[in-house]
């Protein structure tokens, strides 16, 4: 059995719309296929099955290759909270768990964001290798959301794109 730990990384980010407009580009996948682990331009999957036990799934075609990302939803507190899992199938078996939770203020909404890390560990690594690895992870992990995050800012707080409800 391959050793593994978790780790977690969270971040806040400000958006100048109301709750219901995050929790949509979370959510349909008109929206999300623009910013979440893809582009409109490199996407070719963008679906979910928006309810508790349903599934989402992202595939995204760079560098001529697809990279595929799956899930499914735990908790769903529509314009609150999404808790799902998260997977890669061509990099790990592991699935991570991610949250995102959309707190409404004077100005719009903070959305705090959570992914429980699953770092895999080498043969023989001793605990301050371990400790290296999941910086390395947690990092480059946050650096990749910060780009998702700028590209869901412009999309939500531009009026490019329409919203349903």
């Amino acid at each position: 059995m391959t050793e593994k730990s978790v780790v977690n990384l969270t971040m806040n980010r400000d958006f100048n719309v109301e709750p219901e407009k995050l929790f949509e580009a979370w959510t349909n996948p008109d929206l999300f296929r623009n910013w979440f682990m893809t582009l409109q331009a490199t996407n070719k999957v963008a679906k979910n099955d928006l309810q508790i036990g349903g599934e989402w799934e992202v595939v995204d075609h760079r560098q001529g290759q697809d990279f595929r990302a799956i899930g499914t939803y735990k908790e769903i507190v529509e314009n609150e909270k999404l808790v799902f899992t998260f997977k890669m199938p061509q990099f790990s078996e592991y699935e991570d768990t991610l949250s995102v939770v959309f707190d409404e203020t004077s100005t719009g909404t903070n959305m705090t964001f959570s992914h429980d890390i699953t770092v895999l560990h080498e043969p023989d690594l001793t605990e301050d290798d371990i400790q290296k690895a999941e910086k390395a992870y947690r990092d480059s992990t946050e650096e990749g959301y910060n780009y998702m995050f700028m590209g869901l800012k412009e999309l939500v707080e531009t009026e490019k794109v329409s919203y349903t409800g």
